[in-house]
Protein backbone atom coordinates (compact mmCIF):
# COMPACT_ATOMS: atom_id res chain seq x y z
CA UNK A 1 0.00 0.00 0.00
CA UNK A 2 1.12 3.54 -0.68
CA UNK A 3 2.36 5.05 2.54
CA UNK A 4 0.61 8.05 3.95
CA UNK A 5 -2.48 8.14 1.75
CA UNK A 6 -5.85 8.18 3.47
CA UNK A 7 -8.66 5.81 2.69
CA UNK A 8 -10.85 7.36 -0.01
CA UNK A 9 -14.63 7.32 -0.13
CA UNK A 10 -15.90 3.98 -1.51
CA UNK A 11 -16.81 5.33 -4.93
CA UNK A 12 -15.44 3.81 -8.10
CA UNK A 13 -16.11 3.39 -11.83
CA UNK A 14 -19.77 2.76 -12.43
CA UNK A 15 -20.73 4.46 -9.17
CA UNK A 16 -22.96 7.50 -9.59
CA UNK A 17 -20.99 9.44 -6.96
CA UNK A 18 -17.72 8.74 -8.79
CA UNK A 19 -19.12 9.97 -12.10
CA UNK A 20 -20.54 13.06 -10.44
CA UNK A 21 -17.27 13.76 -8.62
CA UNK A 22 -15.28 13.49 -11.86
CA UNK A 23 -17.54 15.99 -13.58
CA UNK A 24 -17.26 18.40 -10.67
CA UNK A 25 -13.48 17.98 -10.51
CA UNK A 26 -12.81 18.61 -14.22
CA UNK A 27 -15.57 20.98 -15.32
CA UNK A 28 -13.91 24.17 -16.52
CA UNK A 29 -10.42 22.93 -15.62
CA UNK A 30 -7.49 23.54 -17.94
CA UNK A 31 -5.86 20.20 -18.75
CA UNK A 32 -2.62 19.71 -20.67
CA UNK A 33 -2.63 16.23 -22.21
CA UNK A 34 0.58 14.98 -23.82
CA UNK A 35 0.31 12.12 -26.30
CA UNK A 36 -3.24 13.08 -27.25
CA UNK A 37 -2.88 11.80 -30.83
CA UNK A 38 -2.17 8.24 -29.68
CA UNK A 39 -4.68 5.48 -28.94
CA UNK A 40 -5.08 6.06 -25.19
CA UNK A 41 -4.60 9.80 -25.55
CA UNK A 42 -7.38 10.15 -28.11
CA UNK A 43 -9.85 8.38 -25.82
CA UNK A 44 -8.75 10.48 -22.85
CA UNK A 45 -9.13 13.74 -24.78
CA UNK A 46 -12.72 12.84 -25.66
CA UNK A 47 -13.49 11.83 -22.09
CA UNK A 48 -12.02 15.02 -20.64
CA UNK A 49 -14.10 17.11 -23.01
CA UNK A 50 -17.22 15.21 -21.97
CA UNK A 51 -16.35 16.11 -18.38
CA UNK A 52 -16.26 19.77 -19.31
CA UNK A 53 -12.48 20.25 -19.25
CA UNK A 54 -10.61 22.66 -21.51
CA UNK A 55 -8.08 20.36 -23.16
CA UNK A 56 -4.76 21.37 -24.67
CA UNK A 57 -3.01 18.58 -26.56
CA UNK A 58 0.73 18.19 -27.08
CA UNK A 59 2.07 15.39 -29.30
CA UNK A 60 3.52 14.39 -32.62
CA UNK A 61 1.16 13.60 -35.47
CA UNK A 62 -0.89 10.41 -35.05
CA UNK A 63 1.45 7.40 -34.91
CA UNK A 64 -0.80 5.09 -36.95
CA UNK A 65 -2.82 5.20 -40.16
CA UNK A 66 -5.72 4.91 -39.63
CA UNK A 67 -5.84 6.50 -36.19
CA UNK A 68 -8.57 6.95 -33.62
CA UNK A 69 -7.52 10.58 -33.27
CA UNK A 70 -8.47 11.30 -36.87
CA UNK A 71 -11.40 8.88 -37.19
CA UNK A 72 -13.04 10.23 -34.01
CA UNK A 73 -12.31 13.89 -34.88
CA UNK A 74 -10.59 14.40 -31.56
CA UNK A 75 -9.18 17.76 -32.66
CA UNK A 76 -12.69 19.17 -32.31
CA UNK A 77 -12.53 18.42 -28.58
CA UNK A 78 -9.37 20.50 -28.05
CA UNK A 79 -8.88 24.08 -27.01
CA UNK A 80 -5.36 24.04 -28.47
CA UNK A 81 -3.27 21.47 -30.34
CA UNK A 82 0.54 21.58 -30.22
CA UNK A 83 2.36 19.24 -32.62
CA UNK A 84 5.91 18.84 -31.37
CA UNK A 85 8.30 16.33 -29.82
CA UNK A 86 8.14 15.92 -26.04
CA UNK A 87 11.88 16.66 -26.03
CA UNK A 88 11.39 20.08 -27.64
CA UNK A 89 12.11 22.20 -24.54
CA UNK A 90 11.09 25.55 -25.99
CA UNK A 91 7.77 24.44 -27.46
CA UNK A 92 6.89 22.30 -24.46
CA UNK A 93 7.51 25.10 -21.99
CA UNK A 94 5.45 27.43 -24.16
CA UNK A 95 2.59 24.93 -24.14
CA UNK A 96 2.72 24.71 -20.34
CA UNK A 97 2.91 28.47 -19.96
CA UNK A 98 0.14 29.26 -22.44
CA UNK A 99 -2.28 26.53 -21.34
CA UNK A 100 -1.93 27.46 -17.63
CA UNK A 101 -2.93 23.91 -16.68
CA UNK A 102 -4.68 22.86 -13.52
CA UNK A 103 -3.89 19.26 -14.49
CA UNK A 104 -1.14 17.72 -16.62
CA UNK A 105 -1.62 14.17 -17.89
CA UNK A 106 1.61 12.90 -19.45
CA UNK A 107 1.00 10.06 -21.92
CA UNK A 108 3.50 10.98 -24.66
CA UNK A 109 5.90 8.05 -25.01
CA UNK A 110 7.29 5.28 -27.16
CA UNK A 111 4.88 2.54 -26.09
CA UNK A 112 5.76 -0.66 -27.97
CA UNK A 113 8.14 -3.32 -26.59
CA UNK A 114 9.31 -4.48 -30.04
CA UNK A 115 10.01 -0.91 -31.16
CA UNK A 116 12.13 -0.56 -28.05
CA UNK A 117 14.31 -3.39 -29.32
CA UNK A 118 14.54 -1.77 -32.76
CA UNK A 119 15.30 1.76 -31.53
CA UNK A 120 16.59 1.51 -27.95
CA UNK A 121 18.31 4.89 -27.62
CA UNK A 122 15.28 6.67 -29.09
CA UNK A 123 13.04 4.82 -26.64
CA UNK A 124 15.16 5.86 -23.65
CA UNK A 125 15.41 9.42 -24.91
CA UNK A 126 11.68 9.82 -25.46
CA UNK A 127 10.48 8.08 -22.33
CA UNK A 128 13.12 9.14 -19.80
CA UNK A 129 14.57 12.41 -21.07
CA UNK A 130 11.18 13.54 -22.38
CA UNK A 131 9.67 13.13 -18.92
CA UNK A 132 12.53 15.10 -17.35
CA UNK A 133 12.06 17.91 -19.88
CA UNK A 134 8.35 18.09 -19.05
CA UNK A 135 9.13 18.29 -15.34
CA UNK A 136 11.69 21.02 -16.07
CA UNK A 137 8.97 22.96 -17.90
CA UNK A 138 6.64 22.55 -14.93
CA UNK A 139 9.39 23.82 -12.62
CA UNK A 140 10.07 26.78 -14.87
CA UNK A 141 6.45 27.88 -15.16
CA UNK A 142 5.79 27.23 -11.49
CA UNK A 143 2.00 27.10 -11.77
CA UNK A 144 0.31 24.97 -9.09
CA UNK A 145 -1.11 21.85 -10.74
CA UNK A 146 -1.76 18.15 -10.44
CA UNK A 147 0.62 16.04 -12.54
CA UNK A 148 -0.01 12.41 -13.50
CA UNK A 149 2.89 10.76 -15.35
CA UNK A 150 1.81 7.57 -17.08
CA UNK A 151 4.34 4.80 -16.77
CA UNK A 152 3.74 1.07 -17.33
CA UNK A 153 3.28 -2.23 -15.54
CA UNK A 154 6.53 -3.26 -17.24
CA UNK A 155 8.54 -0.90 -15.02
CA UNK A 156 8.94 -3.66 -12.40
CA UNK A 157 11.93 -6.00 -12.11
CA UNK A 158 9.97 -9.06 -13.23
CA UNK A 159 11.13 -12.24 -11.50
CA UNK A 160 8.50 -14.29 -13.40
CA UNK A 161 7.12 -15.54 -10.09
CA UNK A 162 3.56 -14.78 -11.19
CA UNK A 163 2.79 -12.83 -8.03
CA UNK A 164 1.06 -9.45 -8.46
CA UNK A 165 3.56 -6.61 -8.21
CA UNK A 166 2.73 -3.79 -5.83
CA UNK A 167 4.00 -0.23 -5.84
CA UNK A 168 6.80 -0.97 -3.37
CA UNK A 169 8.43 -3.68 -5.50
CA UNK A 170 11.81 -3.02 -7.14
CA UNK A 171 11.92 -1.30 -10.50
CA UNK A 172 13.77 -2.87 -13.40
CA UNK A 173 13.25 -4.17 -16.92
CA UNK A 174 15.42 -6.41 -19.07
CA UNK A 175 14.36 -4.97 -22.43
CA UNK A 176 14.84 -1.32 -23.51
CA UNK A 177 11.15 -0.38 -23.31
CA UNK A 178 10.64 -1.83 -19.84
CA UNK A 179 13.87 -0.31 -18.56
CA UNK A 180 12.86 3.06 -20.02
CA UNK A 181 9.64 2.95 -18.02
CA UNK A 182 11.57 2.14 -14.86
CA UNK A 183 13.72 5.16 -15.73
CA UNK A 184 10.57 7.26 -16.15
CA UNK A 185 9.55 6.29 -12.62
CA UNK A 186 12.98 7.15 -11.21
CA UNK A 187 13.00 10.55 -12.90
CA UNK A 188 9.54 11.36 -11.56
CA UNK A 189 10.52 10.24 -8.05
CA UNK A 190 13.71 12.31 -8.14
CA UNK A 191 11.94 15.48 -9.26
CA UNK A 192 9.20 14.90 -6.70
CA UNK A 193 11.70 14.51 -3.85
CA UNK A 194 14.00 17.32 -4.99
CA UNK A 195 11.60 20.00 -6.22
CA UNK A 196 7.99 19.02 -5.41
CA UNK A 197 8.09 17.29 -2.00
CA UNK A 198 4.61 16.06 -1.08
CA UNK A 199 4.88 17.31 2.50
CA UNK A 200 5.45 20.86 1.22
CA UNK A 201 2.78 20.92 -1.49
CA UNK A 202 1.04 23.80 0.29
CA UNK A 203 4.12 25.91 -0.53
CA UNK A 204 4.97 24.91 -4.10
CA UNK A 205 1.50 23.72 -5.21
CA UNK A 206 2.69 20.95 -7.54
CA UNK A 207 1.64 17.34 -6.82
CA UNK A 208 3.36 14.69 -8.97
CA UNK A 209 2.13 11.08 -9.17
CA UNK A 210 2.85 8.18 -11.51
CA UNK A 211 0.40 5.64 -12.91
CA UNK A 212 1.36 2.08 -13.82
CA UNK A 213 -1.19 0.29 -16.00
CA UNK A 214 -1.32 -2.96 -17.90
CA UNK A 215 -2.13 -3.92 -21.48
CA UNK A 216 -5.26 -2.29 -22.89
CA UNK A 217 -7.77 -3.17 -25.60
CA UNK A 218 -10.56 -1.14 -27.10
CA UNK A 219 -11.92 0.38 -30.27
CA UNK A 220 -9.67 2.45 -32.47
CA UNK A 221 -6.40 0.69 -31.70
CA UNK A 222 -4.26 0.32 -34.80
CA UNK A 223 -0.93 0.11 -32.96
CA UNK A 224 1.77 -1.82 -34.80
CA UNK A 225 2.39 -5.23 -33.18
CA UNK A 226 -0.67 -4.70 -30.98
CA UNK A 227 -2.94 -7.68 -30.41
CA UNK A 228 -6.20 -5.84 -31.10
CA UNK A 229 -4.90 -4.16 -34.24
CA UNK A 230 -3.45 -7.41 -35.56
CA UNK A 231 -6.68 -9.24 -34.74
CA UNK A 232 -9.02 -6.92 -36.61
CA UNK A 233 -6.69 -6.50 -39.57
CA UNK A 234 -6.65 -10.29 -39.88
CA UNK A 235 -10.34 -11.09 -39.44
CA UNK A 236 -11.46 -8.32 -41.79
CA UNK A 237 -9.14 -9.59 -44.54
CA UNK A 238 -9.82 -13.30 -44.02
CA UNK A 239 -6.36 -14.39 -42.84
CA UNK A 240 -5.41 -16.12 -39.57
CA UNK A 241 -4.58 -13.92 -36.59
CA UNK A 242 -0.83 -14.18 -36.05
CA UNK A 243 0.09 -14.19 -32.38
CA UNK A 244 3.33 -14.51 -30.49
CA UNK A 245 3.68 -16.10 -27.06
CA UNK A 246 0.14 -17.50 -26.76
CA UNK A 247 0.81 -18.65 -23.18
CA UNK A 248 1.94 -15.21 -21.97
CA UNK A 249 -0.21 -13.67 -19.24
CA UNK A 250 -0.84 -9.92 -19.13
CA UNK A 251 -3.14 -7.67 -17.07
CA UNK A 252 -5.46 -6.97 -20.02
CA UNK A 253 -8.22 -4.41 -19.49
CA UNK A 254 -10.44 -2.09 -21.52
CA UNK A 255 -8.73 1.19 -22.36
CA UNK A 256 -11.25 3.12 -20.24
CA UNK A 257 -10.17 1.28 -17.08
CA UNK A 258 -6.70 2.84 -16.67
CA UNK A 259 -7.93 6.15 -18.09
CA UNK A 260 -10.53 6.17 -15.34
CA UNK A 261 -7.66 5.49 -12.95
CA UNK A 262 -5.65 8.45 -14.25
CA UNK A 263 -8.66 10.71 -13.91
CA UNK A 264 -9.41 9.46 -10.41
CA UNK A 265 -5.80 9.99 -9.37
CA UNK A 266 -5.77 13.51 -10.82
CA UNK A 267 -9.03 14.25 -9.00
CA UNK A 268 -7.47 13.17 -5.69
CA UNK A 269 -4.43 15.37 -6.39
CA UNK A 270 -6.79 18.32 -6.83
CA UNK A 271 -8.39 17.75 -3.43
CA UNK A 272 -7.53 19.14 -0.01
CA UNK A 273 -4.59 16.83 0.75
CA UNK A 274 -2.85 16.31 -2.62
CA UNK A 275 0.48 15.38 -1.07
CA UNK A 276 -1.09 12.20 0.29
CA UNK A 277 -1.58 10.92 -3.26
CA UNK A 278 1.71 12.14 -4.80
CA UNK A 279 3.26 8.71 -5.30
CA UNK A 280 3.04 5.67 -7.60
CA UNK A 281 -0.20 3.77 -8.31
CA UNK A 282 -1.11 0.54 -10.14
CA UNK A 283 -4.22 0.20 -12.31
CA UNK A 284 -5.11 -3.27 -13.55
CA UNK A 285 -7.87 -5.90 -13.74
CA UNK A 286 -9.26 -7.94 -10.88
CA UNK A 287 -6.51 -10.19 -9.45
CA UNK A 288 -6.55 -13.72 -10.83
CA UNK A 289 -8.50 -12.79 -13.96
CA UNK A 290 -5.60 -12.00 -16.27
CA UNK A 291 -6.00 -14.04 -19.48
CA UNK A 292 -3.30 -15.54 -21.64
CA UNK A 293 -2.76 -14.15 -25.12
CA UNK A 294 -4.37 -17.31 -26.51
CA UNK A 295 -7.44 -17.01 -24.27
CA UNK A 296 -7.98 -13.37 -25.17
CA UNK A 297 -7.58 -14.10 -28.88
CA UNK A 298 -10.06 -16.97 -28.75
CA UNK A 299 -12.57 -14.81 -26.89
CA UNK A 300 -12.28 -12.20 -29.63
CA UNK A 301 -12.74 -14.86 -32.31
CA UNK A 302 -15.85 -16.18 -30.55
CA UNK A 303 -17.32 -12.69 -30.19
CA UNK A 304 -16.52 -11.83 -33.83
CA UNK A 305 -18.03 -15.11 -35.01
CA UNK A 306 -15.35 -16.03 -37.53
CA UNK A 307 -11.61 -16.44 -38.01
CA UNK A 308 -8.69 -18.53 -36.82
CA UNK A 309 -5.33 -17.91 -35.23
CA UNK A 310 -1.84 -19.26 -35.64
CA UNK A 311 1.23 -19.24 -33.40
CA UNK A 312 4.08 -17.40 -35.15
CA UNK A 313 6.49 -17.48 -32.20
CA UNK A 314 10.11 -18.10 -33.14
CA UNK A 315 13.00 -19.25 -30.94
CA UNK A 316 14.97 -16.12 -31.83
CA UNK A 317 12.15 -13.68 -30.99
CA UNK A 318 13.25 -10.86 -28.67
CA UNK A 319 12.63 -11.95 -25.07
CA UNK A 320 9.53 -10.68 -23.29
CA UNK A 321 8.06 -11.40 -19.88
CA UNK A 322 6.03 -14.59 -19.73
CA UNK A 323 3.74 -13.50 -16.90
CA UNK A 324 2.85 -10.11 -15.48
CA UNK A 325 0.28 -9.25 -12.83
CA UNK A 326 -0.45 -6.10 -10.82
CA UNK A 327 -1.76 -5.60 -7.32
CA UNK A 328 -4.46 -2.92 -7.29
CA UNK A 329 -5.06 -2.90 -3.54
CA UNK A 330 -3.70 0.61 -3.04
CA UNK A 331 -5.82 2.16 -5.80
CA UNK A 332 -8.92 0.36 -4.57
CA UNK A 333 -8.48 1.18 -0.88
CA UNK A 334 -7.00 4.67 -1.05
CA UNK A 335 -8.15 6.21 -4.32
CA UNK A 336 -11.59 4.60 -4.36
CA UNK A 337 -10.86 3.17 -7.83
CA UNK A 338 -11.70 -0.33 -9.03
CA UNK A 339 -12.18 -2.23 -12.29
CA UNK A 340 -15.52 -1.65 -13.99
CA UNK A 341 -15.75 -4.17 -16.86
CA UNK A 342 -14.86 -7.86 -16.77
CA UNK A 343 -13.11 -9.60 -19.66
CA UNK A 344 -16.31 -10.66 -21.40
CA UNK A 345 -17.66 -7.10 -21.35
CA UNK A 346 -14.32 -5.74 -22.51
CA UNK A 347 -14.25 -8.10 -25.51
CA UNK A 348 -17.90 -7.50 -26.38
CA UNK A 349 -17.58 -3.70 -26.24
CA UNK A 350 -14.41 -3.77 -28.34
CA UNK A 351 -15.92 -6.04 -31.00
CA UNK A 352 -19.08 -3.92 -31.09
CA UNK A 353 -16.95 -0.79 -31.62
CA UNK A 354 -15.15 -2.30 -34.61
CA UNK A 355 -18.35 -3.72 -36.10
CA UNK A 356 -19.98 -0.32 -35.94
CA UNK A 357 -17.02 1.56 -37.38
CA UNK A 358 -16.35 -1.08 -40.05
CA UNK A 359 -19.93 -0.59 -41.23
CA UNK A 360 -19.81 3.20 -40.86
CA UNK A 361 -16.31 4.73 -40.70
CA UNK A 362 -17.82 8.07 -39.67
CA UNK A 363 -19.15 6.56 -36.43
CA UNK A 364 -15.85 6.36 -34.50
CA UNK A 365 -16.51 9.37 -32.30
CA UNK A 366 -20.06 8.32 -31.51
CA UNK A 367 -18.83 4.80 -30.71
CA UNK A 368 -16.19 6.16 -28.32
CA UNK A 369 -18.69 8.44 -26.59
CA UNK A 370 -21.17 5.57 -26.25
CA UNK A 371 -18.53 3.47 -24.48
CA UNK A 372 -17.56 6.38 -22.21
CA UNK A 373 -21.20 6.97 -21.32
CA UNK A 374 -21.75 3.27 -20.57
CA UNK A 375 -18.57 3.09 -18.51
CA UNK A 376 -19.64 6.00 -16.32
CA UNK A 377 -23.19 4.74 -15.95
CA UNK A 378 -24.58 3.47 -12.64
CA UNK A 379 -25.64 0.05 -13.88
CA UNK A 380 -23.62 -3.19 -14.03
CA UNK A 381 -21.26 -2.35 -11.19
CA UNK A 382 -17.99 -4.30 -11.52
CA UNK A 383 -18.94 -7.85 -12.41
CA UNK A 384 -17.64 -10.97 -10.73
CA UNK A 385 -17.46 -13.34 -13.70
CA UNK A 386 -14.24 -14.58 -15.33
Amino acid sequence: MTAGAPTAAPAGPGDELWARDLREAFAGRSVLLTGHTGFKGSWLALWLRELGAQVTGYALDPPTDPSNFERAHVSEALRADYRADIRDRITLERAVRESQPDVILHLAAQTVVLEGYQAPSETFSTNVVGTAILLDAIRSVGRPCAVVIVSSDKCYANDESGRPFDEGDPLGGDDPYSASKAGTELVAAAYRASYFPPDAVDNHGIAVATARAGNVVGGGDWTAHGLVADFFRAVTTGVPVRIRRPAAIRPWQHVLEPLGGYLTLAMRLLEGDPGAYASAWNFGPEPGREPTVRELTERFLEAWGAGTWEDVSQPDDPPEAGILRLSIDSAREQLGWGPRWDLATTVDRTVAWYRRVTTDPTAARAACLADIDAFMGPSNQATTGP
